[in-house]
């Protein structure tokens, strides 16, 4: 059974930074997609960021280019999102998330992702 727990989230203020951790559980972790994706009230799930499963290949979503880095240690088997120069819109619960095939391309939308987490809660105060 795969499992990904989130850590991390909190509150903070404009300009802030924060670094999400996302431990998982149950997959062969280093030959897995992982993504981030963001969910605010009244929103749809965004995604955020997604690293490939060797850690070379990195996407981001425009809204957060520049300020948030995502990265993963496969020997911990956890994938971590840097978040700097927070911004009040970047407030939302943020998801860690997996893709189910090994060894595939990276998913750049929250419907490519198979496996979630419980989500960790960022809030942003301006």
């Amino acid at each position: 059974q795969v499992q990904l727990v989130e850590s991390g989230g909190g509150l903070v203020q404009a300009g802030d930074s924060l670094r999400l951790s996302c431990a998982a559980s149950g997959l062969t972790f280093g030959t897995h997609v992982m993504g981030w994706c963001r969910q605010a009230p009244g929103k749809e799930r965004e995604f955020v960021a997604a690293i490939g499963w060797r850690g070379v290949s990195k996407y981001y979503a425009d809204s957060v280019k520049g300020r948030f880095t995502i990265s993963r240690d496969n020997a911990k088997n956890t994938v971590y999102l840097q978040m700097n120069s927070l911004k009040p819109e970047d407030t939302a619960v943020y998801y860690c998330a997996a893709e189910k095939t090994p060894l595939t391309a990276v998913g750049r939308r929250a419907s490519e992702y198979d496996y979630w987490g419980q989500g960790t809660q960022v809030t942003v105060s301006s």
